[in-house]
């Protein structure tokens, strides 16, 4: 106890409880301790990706595949024969026809006797 005592007086930081050296000095170490842990965390993650890797090459080499069937396919002709749809010909009525602009509000009117029914407030303020 007393080497932690010792300890604690040397490591304190001057205007500062004694406690605060040891507490620095245990951050330090933790730091210094997940710093060097770091790499193993890592480890299980390459063969992962090297797995996503080769799925994402086949999946490459299946859609070269394909592009080469398409390109290499017979096109379909078009039909010569085009049919007009029925009624195409005829006309439809301006009112049947739906807005593109929405339609414009009627301009504000003012109640009757010319004045608002709403006043701001009037503040009175101490005459001298």
């Amino acid at each position: 106890m007393e080497l932690l005592q010792d300890m604690a007086t040397r490591l304190a930081v001057p205007g500062m409880p004694e406690w605060t050296g040891l507490l620095a000095l245990l951050l330090l170490l933790l730091m210094g301790l997940a710093f060097l842990l770091m790499p193993f965390s890592v480890f299980g993650v390459k063969g992962r990706l090297e797995q996503i890797e080769a799925q994402l090459d086949e999946i490459q080499a299946e859609l070269r595949g394909l592009s080469l069937r398409l390109s290499d396919a017979p096109r379909r002709a078009m039909a010569d024969d085009w049919v007009e749809m029925p009624g195409h010909g005829l006309r439809v009525p301006e009112d049947s026809l739906p807005r593109t602009a929405p339609p414009v509000p009627p301009p504000a009117a003012w109640p009757e006797g010319g004045r608002a029914s709403r006043a701001e407030p009037r503040l009175d303020w101490p005459r001298r």
